[in-house]
């Protein structure tokens, strides 16, 4: 059930919205927790066996933790002093196998799932070299739980948290089984953490009618940015990279810069969706998009895109690593032997390496997702290394790095590397990526622009328009944000004909303007094929 369909949007969402509004405060929570099961049984049927099992995992692995902590305390203190140290390296030790065991558990089960036809086909190709059969049979793609890749971090950072004594094992299962499930974010995010999110979808919120009209508000922006320029962006990226080696030059990397636009108006566009429909029930998620194409460095682009993976990837796998016991000697080993620059480096390439690699394998199985996190690393390192030389050569050539003009390099600089990220990601095989990436450099016609061959790429003028008007739209809201203007809570001061007014407008201008006609299916959201 795609968020921008009319099943979601007003079979499903509508009336569990009335529900939660009329139930007494504290059975909110669970219309909640049954809308949301209702949702995935109807995404995802049997396959909701999976979902529960991680859930009973976490819930009985954070209460052990708690239970082993609690214990360990009483007895720690009827210890000699010189006997308590062994003794919390014993606990650590239990509870660093309680926490492990649940882990590997649910990452076996996305391994499995998500992953095996891949990991199995890479498996019997090697078996193959060799002159043995294959062993791993190919199973069916739909065995692939609904959200299974995100509902998993929120699983893993739930237990890690508890481990680190951030929080407490919550006894309530219903309330960490809706932390798991909440249906607006259960299929691409943002992924959430369980001390910002559980309080607020258990406390069962009142009716309140600004809160109603923001979150609705939001939703609208979304649905412009999914249904006007995203689904009509997909298109003609659709038609050139289904068709690759018939264009070149300008028409490919006209295409790749509209795909860019095309998945952020995607993603950002579905999760404002979410986003308004979570405010709807009194939930405020974390922010996951703060325009991305703004930043001046790639890393500074990942700051801003996809915040809450970001985040997740900085707290459970480079904090992790970074403090490993190996990596805490390779970096004394560094120190005594190389100078205090590499001494610093070589710890963080193997970190950035993890953070990169479960960034690009997390978001699909293939060696392209896969080398898409690796140019990313890439990028990285090269930035790192290079930055001795890069400030050498600002002194001696005093380019100002805070000026305005050299700010505007970087960020057309760092939107073009972006760019060809995302044709990485788009492609549908690395040949026909390499093809694509070789193409725009040959063939290079600017009368592809004027003569109306752009016309053939399946949109007409007036999408093109459309698409450009709905683009500038996106940069001057994106500006208003920067500025530090709050537009929602700004127009709930004005009166009523204008609030309206600039709601109803927007809904006529996606009922007009949508990418939908005769046959029309929605298309389901990028993300959430992840």
């Amino acid at each position: 059930m795609a968020y921008n369909s009319l099943a979601y949007l007003v079979v499903f969402l509508v009336p569990v919205f009335l529900l939660y509004t009329i139930v007494p405060k504290r059975y909110k929570w669970i219309v909640l927790l049954a809308a949301s099961y209702g949702f995935y049984l109807m995404g995802s049927g049997f396959l909701v066996i999976f979902l529960l099992i991680t859930t009973v995992s976490i819930y009985f692995c954070a209460l052990s933790l708690d239970k082993v902590a609690k214990n360990a305390a009483a007895v720690r203190k009827t210890l000699p002093k010189e006997e308590k140290k062994a003794f919390r390296q014993k606990i650590d030790k239990k509870k660093r196998r309680i926490v492990l065991l649940t882990v590997l558990v649910n990452i076996l089960i996305l391994l499995v799932l998500k992953y095996y036809n891949f990991l199995g086909g890479a498996m019997d190709g090697l078996l193959a070299s060799v002159g043995l059969p294959k062993i791993f049979p190919a199973i069916s793609r739909q065995i692939q739980p609904l959200g299974i890749s995100f509902y998993t971090l929120q699983a893993i950072s739930y237990v890690m948290d508890v481990y680190h004594g951030k929080y407490t094992a919550d006894r309530n299962f219903g309330k960490v089984a809706l932390f798991l499930v909440f249906f607006p974010q259960i299929v691409e995010g943002p992924i959430g953490r369980f001390d910002l999110l559980a309080d607020q979808l258990y406390e069962g919120h009142t009716f309140d009618w600004q809160r109603t009209i923001s979150g609705m508000q939001l939703i609208l922006w979304g649905l412009f940015q999914k249904v006007v320029i995203a689904d009509r962006a997909d298109i003609l990226v659709g038609k050139v990279c289904g068709n690759f080696a018939n264009y070149s030059g300008i028409t490919v990397i006209l295409t790749m810069l509209i795909y860019t636009l095309q998945i952020y108006t995607d993603f950002a566009g579905s999760i404002d969706i979410v986003m308004g429909s979570a405010q709807l029930f009194g939930v405020s998620l974390s922010k996951n998009f703060d325009r991305p194409f703004s930043s001046h460095t790639v890393n500074e682009f990942w700051r801003r895109w996809h915040i809450t993976l970001g985040t997740w990837l900085r707290d459970y796998v480079f904090y992790p690593v970074s403090i490993s016991k190996p990596i805490f000697s390779l970096g004394k080993f560094t120190r005594k032997h190389l100078n205090t620059f590499f001494a610093g480096l070589v710890p963080a390439i193997i970190s950035l390496f993890c953070v990169w690699f479960t960034n690009g394998f997390w978001h699909g199985a293939g060696v392209k997702y896969i080398l898409y996190g690796m140019y990313y690393y890439a990028i990285t390192i090269l930035g790192l290394l290079f930055e001795p030389v890069f400030r050498r050569f600002f002194e001696a050539t005093k380019i100002n790095r805070k000026g305005k003009g050299f700010q505007a390099f970087q960020v057309v600089r760092t939107f073009f590397l972006v760019n060809v990220g995302m044709l990485i990601f788009r492609a549908n095989t690395l040949r026909s990526f390499r093809a694509m990436f070789v193409s725009m450099f040959s063939g290079f016609n600017p009368s592809v622009l004027t003569d109306g061959s752009l016309l053939s790429l399946g949109l007409d003028y007036k999408d093109l328009i459309i698409l450009a008007v709905g683009t500038l739209l996106l940069w001057i809201v994106g500006r208003l944000h920067t500025k530090g203007h709050h537009l929602r809570d700004e127009l709930a001061q004005k009166n009523s004909f204008l609030r309206w007014g600039l709601s109803m407008a927007m809904l006529f201008v996606i009922i007009m303007f949508g990418a939908y006609g005769y046959g029309y299916v929605a298309i389901n959201p990028i993300y959430g094929n992840f």
